[in-house]
């Protein structure tokens, strides 16, 4: 049976960020993941993780100035130290809360830069691994639908396996989220099977509408009989938009063990 984990930038946003902490392990999760939680103390974070029993999974680098556009920059040429300091932001905070995973955001490129693109993207990565490596942090590589990020670097898994064949680093993963991989390309079974070998990371939501993962084009049930099947054994993160409250969409998720400890 699939673990999850609730992503607490989707996930119970009807309450202030720290309070979201206390909802998951409210609704029975074991495990949270954030994105840019940096306004955040580190302190306050950690805190609320050891109060509610809660394994801390990742964060997404900073994305950068974000009124320009940006969503990363890892794979944009000429930005090489500006993104060394957003990874050691990145490193900094995931240390502090005790976290295992830093998602590494490549940024958004233009067709005529992408050559250039790739062979910064792995050579931000592999000084960013061996970073990481000395605290034993993952660094997850995300391929994202283009229609949602248009120009990002990143779409298709077996362009992030290819990445990866490059950047030689055990502690690089794929950060396979089903969602934008039905989006680019489908055949989902098929596609994580052949991706597995290098897949850190799981993310869910429902295609088209990305909300709660009972809805849409892609049957999660089966998904998650495959996962099993396959022997992934980390964690699936929902990574959705709930229709409306939170704990009034999990009915897909009581199968699979997130039940309220005082139910």
């Amino acid at each position: 049976m699939p673990r999850f984990a609730a992503n607490l930038a989707y996930l119970f946003t009807e309450y202030p960020a720290l309070e979201r902490f206390a909802a998951a392990a409210a609704e029975g999760f074991p495990a949270v993941e954030l994105q840019f939680p940096y306004d955040q103390a580190p302190s306050a974070v950690k805190a609320e993780l050891a109060r509610h029993r809660l394994t801390m999974l990742g964060i997404n680098t900073p994305p950068g100035n974000v009124h320009a556009g940006e969503f990363g920059l890892a794979a944009v040429p000429g930005r090489e130290q500006d993104f060394g300091a957003l990874f050691r932001q990145a490193l900094e905070y995931i240390t502090a809360v005790g976290g295992r995973q830093i998602h590494v955001l490549a940024g958004r490129v233009p067709p005529e830069q992408r050559p250039a693109a790739e062979r910064v993207f792995i050579a931000n990565l592999q000084r960013a691994a061996d970073l990481a490596a000395e605290r034993a942090i993952a660094l997850l590589i995300e391929p994202i639908n283009p229609r949602d990020r248009p120009d990002y670097f990143l779409t298709r898994a077996e362009h992030a396996a290819a990445i990866i064949g490059e950047v030689g680093r055990p502690n690089v993963r794929i950060q396979f989220d089903f969602y934008h991989a039905q989006i680019v390309g489908g055949d989902l079974s098929h596609r994580f099977e052949a991706a597995f070998p290098h897949v850190g990371h799981v993310q869910v939501a429902a295609v088209p509408s990305r909300h709660e993962p009972d809805e849409g084009e892609v049957n999660y049930p089966a998904i998650f009989a495959m996962l099993d099947r396959v022997g992934y054994a980390g964690f699936v993160a929902a990574e959705y938009r709930p229709r409306g409250g939170t704990a009034a969409g999990l009915g897909w998720a009581r199968p699979y063990g997130i039940i309220s400890p005082a139910t």
